[in-house]
C-alpha cells in the first residue's frame, strides 16, 4: 500500500479540522511537535490502495517566525519530509487567504488547493471559476464544503492524482523588475552548474526576498563570492521601481498585486445592497451589543452550567449503582479481607468516584465546543476587551482564559497569541482561576452533598464565575505590581457565524472524554491504590484485637459504633493519617480535618484524585451504614457546611495539576515562575478560604 504524507496548511478559521473529519473514517492522533508544546494533529485514513497521512499544521497567516505557530509551520514545510501540500482556503475571504497561498507556491513543492465553504460563498453571491484559477496558479483546485461534504471525493482523488503526477512549475509571477533579476540570478546559477535540490527560480526568489536560511546555506558555498555583487545590484534595481525600502515589504506588495490579478479574473460577486445587513451583522447587533452583550454571555454560561448539573445528574445514579454492584459482586468472591478492601475500596471505589462525573464533563465540553464552533467566543473576546483592559488584561486573554474552563494545559499553550511578554505572563498567572474540567467532579460532589437540587445549577455557576471574577481582580493587582507596563492594542479576526459541524464536536468531545477516562483507568487508578495502601498500613494488631474483644461483648446497638471507631483510629494511625495529622494544624483555621487536608494535597498531582481520595478515606473510617452509603451522604454527615465552603474555595484557586504546572513552566520561561505561582495561588486560596469559612459560619 502506497503512503502519502500531506502537510495541511491554512489560515485560522478556514475549517481545516472540519475538512479532515469530512474525509471519512479517519484516525486522529494528537501530540506535540518535537521540542515545542504546539499541538500536533495527524489524521490517517485509507483510500483505494493508498494510506493517507495528513499532518494538520497550526493555522498561520503567513510563513514567518513571528509567533510559535508560524515558526512551527514554516519549519515543518521547509525541513520535514512530506509528499505534497494541501492548502485550505476560505472561499468567502480569498483576498486574505491567497496571501498565504502565494507564499506556499514559492516553496516549490507539489501542492493542491481546497476552496472550502463553497456553500457559504454561494449564499453570499460569490462565484469562483476554480478551473480558470487552477490554470492561472498552476496547481489543482477543488471546490469543497466540509459542512455539506460537497467535493470531498473529488478532493481525495485529486490528492492521489497530484501525488502520482510529476511536479508542475507554478505560475507565481512578479513585476518586471523582479522577474528580470530572477532570470539574472538563475542564469548565474546555471552557468556555474550550481547543485541544489530546489529549482533555480526558488533560490533566486529566496535570495532576493532575503530568506535567512537560504543566505546561511550559500554563505559557505564558493559561488557566494560571485553571486553577492549580482544580488546587491538586483536589490538596488528592484528598489528603484518600488516605494518600499525593505525587501519583505516589497514582496508583500507583490503578493497582493498577484492575488488581486487572480481574483479579478476568477471571482465575481453579485451586486448586493451595501446598506442591507448580513446575517452575521444582524446577530452581532444583539450578541455584541455594548449594553446587552455581557448579560447575554453570562446568561449563556449560566444555562450551560445548569445543563451540566441538571442533565448530567440523571445518569449519575446509574453509574453509581453500577460501581456499587460491581464492588459487591467482586467483593463477594474475594475471601481475603485486605485484598477485598484493596480491590473494592481502593480500585473500584476510587476509579468509580471519578468515572461518576463523566456525564457532567461531556456536557461542559459540548457546550464550550458549540460556543467556539459558532464563532461566538471571538465576539466575546472583542466584547470584553474594554472591560479586561480596566483590570490590566488584554482582550485576547479571553481566549486562553475561557479555554481554561475545559483544561489548563491548552489554555497555557493558547496564551502564545499574546505577543507582549508581560501580557502573556499575566494571563498565565490568572488562567488557574478558571476552573478546569478536572475540578468539576469535586464541585458536583460537594454541591450535591450540601445544596438542594433546585439550587445546584446556580451554585455551580457561582463557583465558575466567582473564580473568574477573583482572577480578573487579582490581574489588576498583579498589573499594578509585578507586571507594570503598557498593553498592546487588541487586533483579532472576527469569523462569520457558522453552524458547527456535529462530527467535529463529536471528535473534540470524544478525544477529551477518552483522555479523562484514560486518566481514570491509569493514573487515578494507581493513585487510588497508593492512597488505599497508605491509609491501611501500618497495621495495629493490638488495637484491632482490643476493639474486637469489645465488639464481641458489646450490645448489638453499640457494635456499629465501636466498629466505626476502630476504623477511624486505624485510619489516623496509618501513613496517610500521620501525614494528615502533621499538616492538620495548617488547615484547622479553615475548619478542615486531616482527611480534607490530605485530599487537597493529592489534588496537586491531578484534581480528579481529590474525589477518589475522599472516596477512600470516608469509606474506611467514620459513620458509614446502609442508609448513608453514597459518598455525597458520607461527606454531608462528616463535614460541616462552612468547612465544605472553604474546601471548594481552595479547589478554585490553588496550584493546577502536575501536568499543567509543567506546561506553565515551559510557557512562562522556567521553574522559577512555578515557585511564584505556588506562593501566589496558595496565599490567595488560603486567605479567601479563611474569609469564606467564617462567613459561612454565620449561616
Amino acid at each position: 500500500m502506497k503512503q502519502i504524507k500531506i502537510a495541511l496548511v491554512g489560515q485560522p478559521n478556514v475549517g481545516k479540522s472540519m475538512l479532515t473529519n469530512a474525509m471519512g473514517d479517519t484516525t486522529l492522533h494528537v501530540g506535540n511537535f518535537s521540542g515545542v508544546t504546539v499541538e500536533k494533529k495527524e489524521i490517517k485514513f485509507k483510500y483505494k490502495d493508498y494510506s493517507i497521512n495528513i499532518v494538520d499544521l497550526p493555522g498561520t497567516y503567513m510563513l514567518t517566525n513571528y509567533s510559535m505557530e508560524e515558526k512551527v509551520t514554516s519549519d515543518f514545510l521547509n525541513n520535514e519530509q512530506y509528499d505534497l501540500i494541501l492548502n485550505v482556503a476560505d472561499s468567502t475571504n480569498l483576498e486574505r487567504n491567497l496571501q498565504l497561498t502565494s507564499e506556499l507556491l514559492n516553496l516549490d513543492r507539489k501542492m493542491l488547493i481546497a476552496l472550502n465553504m463553497t456553500d457559504e460563498a454561494k449564499k453570499e453571491g460569490i462565484s469562483i471559476d476554480a478551473q480558470y484559477m487552477s490554470e492561472l496558479l498552476g496547481v489543482r483546485i477543488t471546490k469543497v464544503s466540509a459542512a455539506t461534504k460537497e467535493g470531498i471525493s473529488e478532493l481525495i482523488q485529486n490528492i492521489v492524482t497530484t501525488y502520482e503526477s510529476n511536479k508542475k512549475q507554478n505560475k507565481l509571477v512578479f513585476s518586471e523588475s523582479i522577474e528580470e533579476e530572477i532570470r539574472n540570478i538563475e542564469q548565474h546559477l546555471n552557468d556555474n552548474k550550481f547543485q541544489t535540490e530546489y529549482s533555480y527560480r526558488k533560490i533566486a526568489i529566496d535570495l532576493i526576498s532575503e530568506d535567512k536560511e537560504r543566505y546561511k546555506e550559500l554563505l559557505e558555498n564558493p559561488i557566494w563570492v560571485t553571486l553577492q555583487p549580482i544580488l546587491l545590484e538586483a536589490k538596488n534595481h528592484i528598489k528603484i521601481h518600488h516605494d518600499e525600502e525593505a525587501m519583505i515589504d516589497i514582496f508583500a506588495d507583490e503578493f497582493i498585486s498577484f492575488n488581486t490579478a487572480i481574483l479579478t479574473e476568477t471571482v465575481k460577486e453579485k451586486n448586493v445592497d451595501s446598506e442591507k445587513l448580513t446575517t452575521t451583522q444582524k446577530i452581532d447587533n444583539i450578541f455584541i451589543h455594548p449594553i446587552l452583550g455581557i448579560p447575554i454571555f453570562l446568561f449563556l454560561m449560566w444555562g450551560l452550567f445548569q445543563l451540566t448539573f441538571e442533565v448530567g445528574s440523571i445518569p449519575m445514579d446509574w453509574i453509581d449503582g453500577f460501581f456499587g454492584w460491581l464492588g459487591d459482586t467482586v467483593g463477594n468472591n474475594i475471601a481475603n479481607d485486605d485484598l477485598r478492601s484493596l480491590i473494592v475500596d481502593g480500585l473500584i471505589g476510587g476509579v468509580g468516584a471519578v468515572v461518576l462525573f463523566v456525564p457532567n464533563i461531556i456536557i461542559l465540553f459540548v457546550g464550550i465546543a458549540l460556543l467556539e464552533g459558532t464563532g461566538y467566543m471571538s465576539r466575546v473576546a472583542y466584547l470584553l476587551d474594554g472591560f479586561f483592559h480596566k483590570f490590566g488584561l488584554h482582550g485576547q486573554s479571553f481566549i486562553p482564559l475561557v479555554t481554561g474552563f475545559g483544561c489548563s494545559i491548552p489554555a497555557y499553550m493558547g496564551a502564545r497569541i499574546l505577543k507582549n511578554d508581560k501580557d502573556r505572563l499575566l494571563t498565565l498567572f490568572i488562567i488557574g482561576f478558571m476552573s478546569c474540567g478536572a475540578r468539576l467532579p469535586v464541585y458536583v460532589l460537594f454541591i450535591g452533598a450540601f445544596f438542594a437540587p433546585q439550587y445546584a445549577g446556580n451554585a455551580l455557576f457561582a463557583i465558575y464565575i466567582g473564580g473568574a471574577i477573583i482572577g480578573i481582580i487579582l490581574a489588576k493587582v498583579l498589573k499594578m505590581t509585578a507586571f507594570k507596563g503598557e498593553s498592546e492594542p487588541f487586533v483579532m479576526e472576527m469569523p462569520k457565524y457558522r453552524m458547527p459541524s456535529a462530527m467535529l464536536i463529536w471528535h473534540t468531545v470524544k478525544i477529551k472524554t477518552f483522555m479523562y477516562l484514560k486518566k481514570a483507568g491509569t493514573f487515578i487508578a494507581a493513585a487510588s491504590l497508593l492512597i488505599w495502601f497508605l491509609s491501611n498500613y501500618p497495621k495495629n494488631d493490638t488495637l484491632t484485637f482490643e476493639f474486637e474483644q469489645k465488639i464481641t461483648s458489646a450490645q448489638e446497638a453499640q457494635k456499629d459504633d465501636l466498629s466505626n471507631l476502630l476504623n477511624e483510629k486505624l485510619l489516623e494511625q496509618s501513613y496517610l493519617g500521620q501525614v494528615g495529622k502533621l499538616i492538620e494544624p495548617l488547615f484547622e483555621p479553615l475548619g478542615m480535618d486531616w482527611k480534607m487536608a490530605v485530599a487537597l494535597q493529592t489534588g496537586l498531582a491531578a484534581k480528579e484524585v481529590v474525589v477518589s481520595t475522599l472516596g477512600v478515606l470516608y469509606s474506611l473510617g467514620g459513620d458509614v451504614d446502609e442508609e448513608n452509603s453514597s459518598l455525597k451522604e458520607r461527606l454531608y454527615a462528616n463535614i460541616p457546611f462552612a468547612s465544605a465552603v472553604a474546601f471548594i474555595i481552595i479547589m478554585m484557586m490553588y496550584l493546577p495539576c502536575l501536568a499543567a504546572t509543567v506546561v506553565f513552566s515551559r510557557e512562562a520561561g522556567g521553574f522559577k515562575y512555578v515557585a511564584y505561582l505556588f506562593v501566589f495561588t496558595t496565599t490567595v486560596a488560603y486567605l479567601f478560604a479563611f474569609v469564606g469559612y467564617h462567613i459561612a459560619l454565620l449561616f
